[in-house]
């Protein structure tokens, strides 16, 4: 087409639009707007750029072309050139400023435009899905969250839905006080919405050594399964991400945490039947086990756990104790070949020894600090003047209680692990740090008072027998920080296998007009 008629075609849109403009029924200018939208078959980069502005522009005031403005705005979403894209691109959340019921459909479409290979073209796409999340961030949201869900293999584009969760991570979590409004309602939204993502099983495939005591643990070497489920450093995301909410903070009430601690247990798998020999399934179970350990100490019951650790872990220790040899460095002598006594697993012994006295320290260090927040609680119940006051303080007493049982239980547990030829799991020194304790005839005070006492006496036992040969008792050492202050959880991704857009029903099969 000549310079002159390209010309002529913008001179005409200049002309359609300002009709419109100027008209004070503009449903009455049909024609033109049907005009306009003819422009999508023009060869003019400059007329398609400026149809793209006024399609959407337009668009409430024309609801029988709707199909046709939106096919048109499409087209000129997957034009060569790069600047008529990005101009169709900020011409999209325009089509739900007044007409909100197209939101969703509009969000998908943005979506499946966070595959494109050019920087300003995803910036544009990321600043339309802000504006849209501005516009109504509950619909936003709920359509956002359909491209992470898992779908059939075959119609899977996996890096579509990495770019999706790129765009969450970096875009939606960062402004949740923005954007979540009012906080109460919308956090419970996108609380209910990870939840439904994180439904997933855990699959990783990579093997990790386990049945160690693990101070540490990397979810770099998990994945989850084989389609599109959350790896591990998703999981990790999205739980993170929950902690910080408003509605899991500090001061959110026992059943809050208690839903965090179940996504864990739901993540970990707690109802599946346990297979030695399955490791994956160990390794995502240590992994949940961590992830959890500072909600239980926020008070929330671990009963779904230790439940299954009694219930399948523990017996298994028993039925294969030649195993100790290989994993921790113990002999001891069943008369099997998997005593494996004439190997040499002394590094294996020095390391576990290692952490188990890490995990010593720690828990003393712990007992020390929730025996003064002890005494802290019983001053703050003693000056509170309101019933809530004194209900709020008597929640913070009972959770000190809980942690000052489980870490008692700890040292317990950790004291037969330093003989030579130890007994495991399983004497009447462990007391459940969620039950009471059976009192005998004189009861203890000292819980009460927070007049302090040995470690081992909050459940009715001693841990002194773990300070033999310890060589010092109270100890704090880069190993204890080493230990419990890098526990991490990040992760890799091996996923971005090319690019598809796909508007109408291609790519992910969805249709949208």
């Amino acid at each position: 087409m000549s310079e002159s008629s390209d010309e002529a075609i913008i001179e005409k849109l200049y002309e359609y639009g300002e009709r419109l403009n100027e008209a004070k029924d503009k449903s009455q200018n049909v024609e033109d707007y049907e005009n306009i939208i003819k422009a999508a078959k023009s060869s003019s980069v400059k007329a398609m750029q400026l149809a793209a502005q006024l399609i959407p522009r337009f668009f409430k005031h024309f609801p029988s072309l709707s199909v046709r403005a939106v096919d048109a705005q499409l087209d000129f979403c997957e034009a060569e050139e790069l600047g008529v894209r990005v101009q169709a691109i900020r011409g999209l959340p325009l089509f739900c400023k007044d007409t909100p019921e197209h939101l969703s459909k509009i969000v998908d479409i943005l979506v499946q435009l966070l595959t494109a290979e050019e920087n300003v073209e995803r910036d544009a796409v990321n600043k339309a899905l802000l504006s849209l999340l501005r516009q109504d961030v509950k619909a936003s949201l709920t359509a956002l969250f359909k491209h992470i869900e898992t779908v059939d293999e075959q119609m899977s584009d996996d890096n579509l839905r990495e770019r999706t969760l790129d765009f969450i991570k970096d875009k939606v979590f960062p402004l949740k006080a923005e954007l979540l409004k009012p906080p109460e309602q919308m956090e419970r939204h996108i609380t209910d919405l990870i939840k439904k993502k994180l439904c997933f099983i855990y699959c990783p495939p990579v093997p990790v050594v386990s049945c160690r005591v693990y101070v540490q643990f990397d979810c770099s070497l998990l994945e989850y399964g084989s389609l599109q489920d959350v790896t591990g450093a998703e999981f990790k995301m999205f739980m993170d991400f929950l902690k910080s909410l408003t509605i899991f903070g500090d001061k959110a009430p026992q059943e809050r945490v208690q839903e965090l601690i179940e996504i864990i247990a739901g993540q970990a798998d707690l109802d599946a039947q346990f297979n030695v020999s399955d490791g994956d399934h160990i390794d995502r179970l240590i992994a949940c086990l961590f992830m959890a350990i500072p909600f239980f100490e926020r008070g929330a019951s671990n009963s779904r756990f230790l439940t299954y650790l009694n219930k399948h872990i523990f017996p298994v220790f028993d039925k294969a104790p030649n195993a100790t040899n290989s994993l921790c460095g113990y002999k001891i002598v069943t008369g099997q070949p998997s005593d494996r006594l004439g190997e040499d697993f002394s590094e294996n012994y020095k390391e576990f020894t290692e952490r188990l006295k890490c995990v010593e320290e720690l828990a003393r260090a712990t007992i020390k600090k929730l025996t003064q927040g002890m005494v802290e609680h019983n001053k703050a119940f003693a000056a509170a003047k309101s019933d809530e006051e004194k209900e709020k303080i008597k929640a913070q007493k009972q959770n000190t209680t809980t942690g000052l049982r489980t870490c008692n239980n700890i040292l317990s547990m950790a004291q037969p692990l330093h003989a030579k030829t130890p007994s495991f799991i399983g004497d009447k020194k462990i007391n459940l740090s969620w039950k009471e304790v059976v009192k005998s005839s004189a009861p203890s005070t000292a819980a009460s008072t927070g007049v302090k006492r040995p470690a081992g006496a909050i459940n009715g036992s001693s841990s002194s027998g773990a300070k033999k040969g310890r060589g010092g008792g109270n100890m704090q050492n880069q190993l204890v920080d080493r230990a419990f202050q890098g526990i991490s959880y990040g992760g890799r991704s091996s996923r971005g296998r090319g690019r598809g857009r796909g508007f109408r029903g291609r790519g992910r099969g969805r249709g949208y007009y």
